[in-house]
């Protein structure tokens, strides 16, 4: 029990660092609905879940999270427009939903204190989820720049209209 409570410490300070305490605390409320699985291999922290979603992954290569669908959903629900987000042409959308990744000629707002490398939630025009990637560039060159990559889509949420 002890240990869960300072992995939990561990893992809201990360977040807290990464994303902000403002989004630390949507994520992690209520405290009692967070579980934290470890690798069957290290015994270190590798998926948090609220509940039965799974909210985060760890990436012991960088030391911080990927966002999942649904911690993206949490913090859409509870922040206004450019938190953590790019906002893309809508007509792009169904792309970006099959996890294409986004060019910067479609950003047309983007968080400004989003860095490189920065986990980054991808919505339309009508602040709808789409998809969950990372920053590739910085926030500057994304403005200014007609070419190029400026998130690599990790999942989509692959619907599509038929």
């Amino acid at each position: 029990m002890c240990s869960h409570f300072l992995d939990l410490r561990k893992v809201k300070a990360i977040s807290d660092y990464q994303f902000s305490s403002t989004v630390t605390d949507i994520l992690f409320e209520p405290e009692g609905a967070i579980k934290i699985i470890y690798s069957k291999n290290t015994n270190k922290i590798k998926y948090i879940y609220y509940n039965q979603d799974l909210l985060l992954s760890f990436r012991p290569t960088n030391g911080f999270f990927t966002l999942s669908l649904f911690a993206a959903s949490k913090i859409l629900a509870n922040t206004q427009k450019p938190l953590m987000r790019a906002v893309v042409l809508s007509e792009i959308s169904e792309f970006i939903k099959k996890g294409r990744n986004v060019f910067c000629k479609h950003v047309i707002d983007i968080d400004a204190h989003l860095r490189a490398l920065d986990e980054v939630i991808i919505v339309n025009e009508e602040d709808e989820l789409l998809a969950v990637g990372r920053l590739m560039i910085p926030v500057p060159y994304i403005k200014a720049f007609n070419i190029g990559v400026a998130i690599k889509v990790r999942k989509g949420i692959f619907k599509s209209k038929l």
